[in-house]
């Protein structure tokens, strides 16, 4: 039986995210504001849509466009946002600060997961536009929860990115290389064949799901594309 590849959909609202199941996404992350590369939304959004759809959802923390976590004042509002939607329901959270030499914000980063209390969480691109991508993946080794890597391989997306990702692929196992590589940042179909083929079986998509731009919903018929690629149909 082949690997089942985890098809992980951008949903910004509850119709967004009934398209994106009924099309075969296995998962939804749950953000506002795209213009921002999307923020955290808000615990009512999250509570339709988790009252909507029965798969998984993860809920961005991140309260402005850019990777830094802000001040001290900022930091104690994405704690409290955190602690919000946990008490709202969510399980499962997406965050990445780096500070402003490009190295990993180790304290916010503890201190968040210390907040969520061992729930799974992905680390997103931050990773690519950090200073050491070899590096921060082994300063967040041990940090309980972290799961998933969404990353495409370069700031400037999976074409300038791949050989990268390819390369991460082979260090599968390796300390600070045991979280699942979740692609994404200009993911196209044409690129999943060399991708599945090292061993990379997650993939996030955005604007793909979109025909109509990011000022239209998810489109079922997209998702159901990219589901039957990946499933080899």
């Amino acid at each position: 039986m082949k690997a089942h590849a985890v098809l992980e959909v951008i949903a910004l609202d509850v119709e967004d995210a009934v398209a994106a199941q009924a099309g075969g996404a296995d998962r939804l992350e749950l953000v506002t504001d795209m213009a921002a590369d999307g923020l955290t939304p808000s615990a009512r959004t999250f509570a339709g849509i988790r009252a909507a759809v029965d798969i998984d959802l993860r809920v961005m923390l991140r309260l402005a466009d850019g990777f830094a976590a802000g001040g001290a004042e900022d930091v104690t509002q994405l704690v409290r946002v955190a602690r919000d939607m946990r008490a709202a329901g969510a399980e499962e959270f997406v965050f990445g600060f780096l500070d402003t030499d490009g190295w990993v914000d180790l304290a916010v980063v503890e201190r968040l997961v210390g907040e969520l209390d061992g729930c799974r969480w992905t680390f997103h691109r931050a990773i690519d536009r950090a200073a050491d991508r070899d590096g921060l993946r082994k300063q967040l080794a041990d940090l309980p929860g972290l799961d998933t890597y969404l990353t495409a391989g370069s700031a400037a997306g999976v074409d300038d990115g791949l050989p990268t990702l390819l390369a991460e692929a082979g260090r599968r196992g390796e300390p600070g290389y045991e979280p699942q590589i979740m692609v994404g940042g200009g993911l196209r179909l044409d690129h999943v064949p060399q991708l599945k083929a090292a061993g990379i079986d997650a993939f996030h998509i955005g604007g793909a799901a979109r025909p109509g731009g990011w000022e239209a919903p998810v489109s079922a018929e997209s998702v159901r594309e990219w589901r039957q690629v990946l499933d080899g149909r």
